[in-house]
Parts: C-alpha cells; structure tokens; sequence
C-alpha cells in the first residue's frame, strides 16, 4: 500500500514555491522549474527578495519527512510495524528500523535519498537569493543576509548528522563536486553561524509575520548542540561505535574546548532573557496548536491550519478512527523498552497514547474496523504482522481544533527548545568531570524535572546514562535520539526489534541516486 506520507510533501504555498532552483550535481531535481521566474528576472526589490528568502523558510517542512523518519524510525524511539496489507512498502520501514539498509536499498533509496535531497534544495535556494541579494540593495539587507546563511548552515547540520562529508556549496554554478571532509563541513558551518550571529535580532518582538523567523538565540541553540557533538561531528575517523563520543579535548574555533563553548553558547541562551521554562504542569503547551508564543520556542519550523502547510504527525500515528473529519494512517508507535522508560508520575508520559482509546476531538469511545472496542497495547508481539491496536502511539503535537482536516495542523515544530539548551548545558557540564557528575549539572536536570512532575521527583544524582534518558524523556519524537545515541555510543547496541549491528551504520549511506547523479561523490566506509 502506497501511503499518502509518501506523497504528502510539504509544498509551500508562498509565492516563490516555483522559483527557478539550482540544481545541484550532487542533489537529484525535485521541484520542476518555472519558464517564467528566474534569477535574472526576480529578486528586484524587497517584495520579491522577502519571497525568496520565505521559499528557504518553507524548504525546512520538507525536513520533517524523511530526516525525520531516518532519526526516528531507526532509534529506539518509533517503529513502524507492518499491520496486515498496510505499512509494509516493500520493507522500508522494517529496514530502517532494523538498521539494514543500504545505498540502494528500499529505505536508501527512499528515506536516505529524501535526507539528502531536501536540505540541499534548501541550500540550493539560499544559495540563489544570497547570489541575488550580491546584485541588490534592500532594506535589512545585512539581517536577510544573515538569515539565508544560518538557514543554509542548518540544512548542512542535518547533512553533517546524516551522511557526514558532503559537497559544501556556497554558489550558483550547476558542476559536480566532490565531498568534504565532516570536519570540514563542520568548521564551515561554525563559521557560518558565527559570521552571520551579529546581523540578526535577539527578537522579533514575538508576533505577526515575523514569529518564528531566525534570531542571535537559534544561532546559539545550533552552535550548542555542535559543540556537543563535537567528538562525532568533527571527526572523519576514529568516532566510536560503543563508547562516548565526549566534547570534552576536541578544540573548536577560538581555541576553545568544545563542551566548554557549548556551556558558552547555552549560558548565552540562559542570559538572555528571551527564553524560559513553561509553566509548571504546562508543558503539553510546547506543542499545542497556539504553541508558536510558547517561551521554550528557539528555532522552530512554522505551520498552519490550512492545505499543504499543516503539520500531519497526528496522521502518521493514530488509528484510522480517532479522528471525526479524516482518518488517519495508524502507522507509528513506540517500542515497549521507551514506553516504559517513562515514569507514570511524569507528565511527558501523556505523550504516548495507552490502553482504551476515544475520538481525540470528542472523547467518545472508538472501535477498531471490526467493531471491537480500540485499545492500544503497550507492546507489539511482532512487528511483521501486528494488529490494529498493538503498539503505544506519539501524541505529543495533538490535534488543533481549527484545522479543516486531519492533515493541516497548526502545531509548529521547535528544532530547539529551551529545556534542550539547559540538558546541553548539563551534559557539557558532566562531561568536564569525565561523566561522573556535577552538581550543577544535577541542578539543570532537575529543572527541567520539576515541571513535569506533580509530586517532586528530583533525581538524586547524574550520570551520562541518566542524561540520556533525560533527552528521552524531554525530546522523544523531536528528531534528536540517533545523534543522542551515536554520541552515547548506543546506536547500533540491539534493542526491540533490532539486533546489535555494525560500527559504519553510525554514518547514513550516499543514496545510490547520488551516487549515480555525481561520480565524484565518494560513499561512506562500510557500505558497498
């Protein structure tokens, strides 16, 4: 069965969706190109370099798709279990969750491909309006300027955490190129951020077109969270499959150690004043549909209730009948192992739909397609040949109520939050004590706790393990647990559904369509 989460790109609607792109020797072509909107022709005042730079805005939906899918799916997070004739795909989803793919493979030639392909059409089209904005003088030019080359940076940190190596590309030429070295790419990106840090604003006064556009605190956020995977990320060589990758020795820019610039750029965070927890008992607000004035917001990924805009998570993991004006996909869940990681005292664990289920919009009970009363189970007997109801499912975005359908939720998605600053904070922190704990770092973890729980339940002590399962249970589903993990050396450990695999699955494979679109691309060691 073909499922429309194939099908169902984020297009955007923005006038610049047909905007001619360059297309990359190492990218395949995904958008066809207008006959009649170039670079030549467009781009001549503020009205048209503003549309520009929203179509490198709109690109980052795409990202919820198969990066998404890739981080998720073949963590220890969600599987997608094959349910009669629905959600085989030619074993894609088992494959990636079973950590088996390859170049050309059906999750390499699916997901891998799609991991590639949309960030580097998000390149492609700031690298556009950058060439455009060389040849014009706008207003806020310097501020657009900046945001297309923190925009540009992000996509190429998902390309980074990905494949490793790749082409960097900062122009407009159609050639082939050859890769980057990863730490390359990384000291590119850092750059990058750094240069075009002081041109953007710490703030956009929290309101109308301007709410979620990029600001000095998403350069942080973006920066902190390389400097803590710097034991992976700047590495070409010698990461390790097994063990920590710690940020701790590894030098970045300005001679710093690595754990300490990410403590720098999380102290700058934490000092700014822009960014707070959510009330205590309210951090289902994190991702509500009204979630885009949330305090925790950093950098996030806009939405809206209308076609082609929505978020459609709730799609992906709720049962055909959960839902009054659509019917979703009832694809995703989780693994027994996460689902009771959680504790039940912990608000997060709301997430995660058990037992009994209802209507989300009504709250009346609902029966699966056999009339039988829904019940969703904590735990899935064999991911081959599961049942309607087997398997806990994510509802941490839930529905908004002013979508006209299933699909176009207004719920944003925060790549960063504030409580991830203040975990990337702690781990760093460990880390300048080899693991072992800290009590400042303790002092972090704990704040972050006390929102969620009803009744206090600080934890006693910190470790590396027990800063992992923090991430968990603050960022399940919120495309962060495979890097977590490959810097946890836990990645290719075995867990449910998955035997122990090999060290070179901690690099993604360059999908075979690449490959054969750029022969100077080089693939990654290990895969054939």
């Amino acid at each position: 069965m073909t499922h429309p989460i194939r099908a169902a790109r984020f297009v955007s609607r923005l006038l610049l969706s047909t905007v001619l792109l360059t297309v990359l020797a190492c990218t395949d072509l995904t958008e066809s190109p207008s006959s009649t909107v170039t670079p030549d022709n467009f781009y001549r005042n503020e009205a048209e370099v503003l549309a520009g730079v929203a179509s490198v805005y709109a690109q980052m939906r795409g990202t919820l798709d198969d990066y998404w899918y890739a981080t998720e799916v073949s963590s220890d997070e969600i599987v997608v279990p094959t349910r009669g004739s629905d959600w085989y795909d030619n074993g894609q989803w088992l494959e990636l969750k079973r950590q088996t793919w390859t170049a050309s493979s059906p999750s390499g030639r699916a997901f891998m491909n799609g991991a590639w392909v949309t960030p580097f059409t998000g390149v492609a089209r700031a690298n556009i309006v950058l060439d455009a904005l060389a040849r014009v003088t706008v207003t806020n030019q310097a501020t657009l300027v900046a945001e297309l080359r923190t925009l540009r940076a992000f996509y190429y940190y998902m390309l980074m955490d990905m494949f490793g190596g790749v082409p960097v590309v900062t122009d407009i030429e159609i050639k082939a190129r050859a890769r980057d070295t990863r730490d390359s790419v990384f000291r590119f990106i850092e750059g990058e951020l750094l240069a075009a840090r002081p041109d953007l604003p710490a703030n956009w006064n929290g309101a109308g077109n301007n709410l979620g556009r990029l600001t000095k605190g998403a350069v942080d956020a973006i920066l902190a969270s390389m400097y803590l995977n710097a034991g992976v990320w700047t590495k070409n060589t010698g990461v390790s499959a097994t063990s920590y990758n710690t940020c701790f020795g590894v030098t970045v820019r300005g001679g710093l150690d690595a754990c300490q610039a990410a403590i720098n750029r999380a102290d700058s965070i934490i000092n700014s004043g822009e960014y707070s927890l959510s009330a205590p008992g309210t951090w289902r607000s994190n991702f509500t549909a009204d979630n885009g004035m949330s305090p925790e917001n950093i950098l996030v990924v806009k939405f809206a209730a209308e076609p082609d805009v929505g978020l459609n998570f709730i799609m992906r993991a709720l049962h055909y009948n959960q839902l009054s004006n659509a019917s979703p996909w009832n694809g995703f869940a989780t693994t027994a192992q996460t689902y009771n990681a959680f504790d039940a005292n912990d608000q997060r664990r709301q997430m995660w739909l058990a037992g009994p289920q209802t209507n989300v919009e009504t709250g009346a009970p609902v029966k699966d397609r056999a009339g039988n009363p829904l019940v969703f189970t904590t735990s899935i007997n064999d991911v081959t040949t599961a049942t309607e109801g087997e398997g806990a499912r994510f509802y941490k975005w839930p529905a908004d109520p002013a979508r006209p359908n299933g699909q176009t939720n207004g719920n944003d998605f925060a790549y960063f939050r504030y409580a991830e600053i203040l975990l990337i904070k702690a781990e760093a922190l460990d880390e300048q004590n080899a693991g072992l704990g800290t009590a400042a770092a303790l002092t972090l973890v704990n704040q972050v706790r006390a929102r969620v729980f009803t009744v206090a339940e600080p934890r006693a002590s910190i470790d590396r393990a027990q800063i992992l399962q923090e991430r968990l249970f603050e960022l399940a589903t919120e495309a962060k647990r495979r890097q977590d993990l490959i810097r946890h050396g836990v990645y290719t450990a075995a867990w449910d559904f998955k035997p122990a695999g090999l060290a070179h699955l901690i690099l993604m494979p360059i999908p075979q369509q690449q490959l054969d679109a750029n022969p100077l691309l080089v693939q990654n060691p290990g895969y054939p």
